[in-house]
């Protein structure tokens, strides 16, 4: 089981943007694999790995749901407090060192909740688990990332408002979409790259979990999240 951050600073409530509009509920036939175990996890027949990770305090209740990679979903109905409750995502293993790396790229495609306090993300470790780097491509409610500002850059076809901080366990790197998206490419790898080669904020890491999923500090009465689609691409 990979680590996790284990605190997050709040901000004041952010806007949501008219993207984030209604949700989805599970398919009405029967998922693949469904859990509401707090550690669930289910492995994809190419590779990918499901895992519901409801790791935070005073945590409501979860389920989790996949029918691929793809296209998957999680409930979640965890109370109006602070503090992260979970991040239900699906995982896939590079285990490659950025310079070796000619192509890093990802797809997503959500249908998220207009209530609620969350954000849907990368969480990106190296392999060694010291160094976490997390791509916020929407994100709604009393949630906020680690660290200072370190002002804003535009890499792999987005706009970002980048944080830098430590928890005590791993450096977090944070990159925050200026706007909100609900479907999208990401190419991950000069983001990498930037870090290492403009910033040196590390060396030439090797890149392990890709992870995508939704990072949820509340979503009382029961919230929907549903990945639409998603996969990871490298060479």
């Amino acid at each position: 089981m990979a680590p996790h951050t284990l605190s997050r600073l709040a901000l004041t409530p952010a806007v949501a943007l008219a993207a984030l509009v209604g949700f989805a509920a599970a398919p009405a036939q029967a998922a693949v694999w469904s859990s509401s175990d707090q550690w669930g996890t289910y492995t994809t027949s190419d590779g990918y790995t499901l895992y519901n990770n409801i790791w935070g305090s005073g945590a409501g209740t979860q389920s989790i749901w996949a029918n691929s990679s793809s296209d998957w979903g999680a409930r979640a109905d965890h109370p109006d407090t602070g503090g992260i409750k979970s991040y239900p995502n699906a995982k896939k293993v590079v285990n490659k060192p950025i310079g070796s790396l000619s192509s890093l790229t990802s797809t997503y495609n959500v249908t998220v909740p207009s209530s609620g306090a969350y954000n849907t993300s990368y969480d990106i470790w190296d392999s060694d688990y010291d160094y976490e780097v997390m791509l916020w491509v929407n994100y709604n409610g009393a949630v906020g990332p680690l660290g200072t500002s370190q002002g804003n850059v535009t890499l792999g076809g987005h706009t970002w408002t980048v944080y830098k901080g430590d928890n005590g366990a791993n450096q977090v790197f944070s990159f925050l979409r200026t706007s909100d998206s609900t479907s999208g490419t990401v190419d991950v790898l000069p983001i990498l790259k930037w870090i290492k080669d403009t910033k040196g904020w590390w060396g030439n890491e090797t890149i392990g979990d890709v992870q995508f999923g939704y990072e949820i500090t509340s979503s009382a009465g029961g919230l929907d999240f549903r990945t639409n689609g998603f996969g990871v691409s490298t060479s």
